[in-house]
């Protein structure tokens, strides 16, 4: 099976799929709640979002200074596009796969009867 097209090797690895995916639902993000809601360190989110900058995936804009400088990142409209394309090349490659065959389901159905029995 070839690759789909939109499928994005820079987007795929999980943290960075995780970290886009996240971004996709807002329009901006602050450093600390992408961390947060991701449970990365700093310096792990900080690596992966440098990289899909340098992509043009995102914007990093910092704000303030001092104790009070803020981070706050955004997906670009490139990177929302490629995001989407991943997307879609994702479910291509799952609905490819078609249904479960009759052998796969019926030892799936068949294992929970086997556990009740117990």
């Amino acid at each position: 099976m070839s690759t789909p097209a939109g499928f994005d090797e820079l987007i795929h690895p999980s943290t960075r799929l995780s970290v886009v995916a996240l971004l996709a639902a807002t329009e901006w993000a602050d450093f600390a709640f992408v961390r947060d809601s991701l449970s990365l360190s700093d310096s792990a989110l900080s690596k992966q979002l440098h990289t899909l900058e340098g992509a043009g995936y995102l914007e990093i804009q910092k704000e303030g200074g001092g104790r009070n400088r803020r981070t706050k990142v955004r997906l670009t409209d490139r990177g929302r596009t490629a995001f989407e394309g991943h997307v879609a090349a994702l479910r291509a490659i799952v609905d490819s796969a078609g249904p479960a065959t009759g052998a796969a389901t019926g030892a799936a159905q068949r294992q929970p009867h086997a556990e009740a029995g117990r």
